[in-house]
């Protein structure tokens, strides 16, 4: 007798199966759209890409499918409500702006004129991120031929940004205006991905972000080492020894408090990092490093998607020219930025910093800093209902254990969380050979698919175990 997970798993690829055609060739002519935000020419086509992705998902069966207008580039709002009156609610995020890309920059191909070879589609956004919002229009209609259902098993939310490649300057004010329209009991990020094509993993946070930058003043103008040096204090000096002063000899950070509400991480999850396929090597080759290097009593995983970092992203004063110049600059700089985890607060990162900075300023020289808007950091814990839907619709689709991993980057999910209240959760099958943001970016084919298929399972998984959650 036929078990009733293997009849949904094999009605939903069969339904796939039968549409896979057409939703390929839907998405080719979404990428051949150059919607580049980050550059002025293409900001007509930013907007074509939204117009064209509302239509689609009018199409798809969404009652509402919206482009809404931001002070840059428009998003895209879609709603598909449950008749269920018990059912949670999801809010998908993803992005439909895409990198710049150019045939002279090294593809093999136009980037906007898609192509299939070796069972892969390459063009920019394919992984990034237009593969991957719109693999959910194929998925929930693969949900509901599988289940008979004629609306979804949670009311379905989509909120596709058109700024991201561009740091999302108006994301949060758009959510915040939106708010009542975006409430949901879950998010899902569809802009992220997974360990590798034969390791099906589940992304459970991003760290935040602060940056700053640091200036040391001095003399007015540049003047003579000969006549002055020694003698007056030395901006590039003190800059020096201000970055020397960042880490102690176990490589964490110095700051006081920068550690305050860290939430460390758990021996269950330490040892799920532990089991992943890590090659330190293979990683060093990719990262063109001859060693690694952090903080004591972590490994590299812990380091890059679990603990607080400090980085010198740029420094500089004085005389950069050919040949020697001897004099003492009037003004050095540094450019730090600090990754976040779980339990900091950027408003008291930055109060941090500051103070410490003030400290390391000699008598005679004048200290000013600017920090960027930041990014909050978000983590689902591994027990969340909604992740552990997310881990068995995945395993379905792959039909193997699923894994967690998490990311050292930063995004705007935490900007999702923050304002709406709402736990967010990751959803992603790109994997790292895809080519995010550089020449031929593709996305495996068969990986896509298994995307749509997670998608299919996830809305039947939620409505029927989100309500029982504690």
């Amino acid at each position: 007798m036929s078990h009733p997970v293997d009849n949904a798993v094999s009605a939903v690829r069969t339904y796939i199966e039968q549409h896979r055609a057409a939703f390929l060739d839907d998405l080719v002519a979404w990428l051949r759209i150059p919607s580049v935000s980050a550059q002025p020419d293409h900001a007509q086509d930013v907007r074509r890409s939204a117009e064209w992705l509302a239509s689609k998902l009018e199409e798809t069966g969404f009652g509402t499918a919206e482009v809404w207008p931001t002070a840059g580039a428009p998003a895209v709002f879609a709603e598909w409500l449950s008749e269920d009156p018990e059912a949670p609610t999801v809010l998908v995020y993803g992005h439909h702006d895409v990198q710049p890309a150019a045939r002279e920059d090294g593809w093999s191909s136009d980037p906007f004129e898609p192509v299939v070879r070796d069972n892969r589609l390459y063009a920019r956004g394919a992984a990034d991120d237009k593969g991957q919002v719109f693999f959910h229009t194929l998925g929930v209609r693969a949900h509901l031929a599988a289940t008979g259902r004629t609306t979804p098993a949670v009311n379905l939310k989509l909120l596709i940004e058109g700024e991201e490649e561009s740091g999302s300057p108006h994301f949060r004010a758009l959510v915040e205006e939106r708010a009542d329209r975006l409430g949901a009991d879950a998010v899902i990020v569809s802009d992220t991905g997974m360990w590798s094509e034969d390791t099906p993993t589940v992304c459970t946070g991003m760290r935040g972000l602060a940056e700053c930058e640091i200036r040391f003043h001095g003399p007015d103008q540049d003047i003579h080492s000969g006549s002055f040096g020694g003698a007056v204090p030395n901006p590039a000096t003190a800059i020096a020894r201000l970055v020397a002063a960042l880490h102690d000899e176990h490589a964490r950070v110095t700051v006081p408090g920068f550690y305050d509400g860290v939430v460390e991480l758990t021996d269950e999850e330490r040892a799920l990092f532990a089991e992943l396929p890590f090659d330190e090597r293979r990683w060093l080759d990719t990262a063109k490093s001859r060693a690694a290097h952090g903080e004591a009593g972590h490994t590299t995983l812990e380091r890059v998607w679990a603990r607080p970092t400090a980085e010198v992203n740029g420094i500089g004063g004085g005389y950069q020219g050919p040949g020697s110049k001897t004099i003492i600059p009037s003004s050095a700089m540094v450019k730090l930025s600090f990754r976040l985890v779980a339990g900091q607060d950027p408003d008291h990162v930055e109060k941090a910093v500051r103070a410490w900075a003030a400290g390391q300023v000699p008598e005679g020289i004048r200290c000013e800093i600017d920090f960027a808007p930041a990014t909050r950091p978000c983590l689902t814990p591994l027990d969340h209902p909604a992740l552990r839907s997310v881990a068995r619709a995945m395993g379905l689709a792959f039909g193997k254990p699923v894994r967690y991993t998490r990311e050292g980057g930063s995004g705007p999910a935490a900007d999702l969380q923050e304002v709406l209240g709402t736990p967010v959760l990751f959803l992603g099958i790109s994997v790292p050979s895809d080519g995010w943001h550089a020449p031929d970016e593709k996305v495996e084919l068969d990986l896509l698919l298994k995307g749509v298929e997670t998608a299919a399972h996830l809305w039947g998984d939620l409505g029927e175990h989100w309500r029982h959650a504690p």
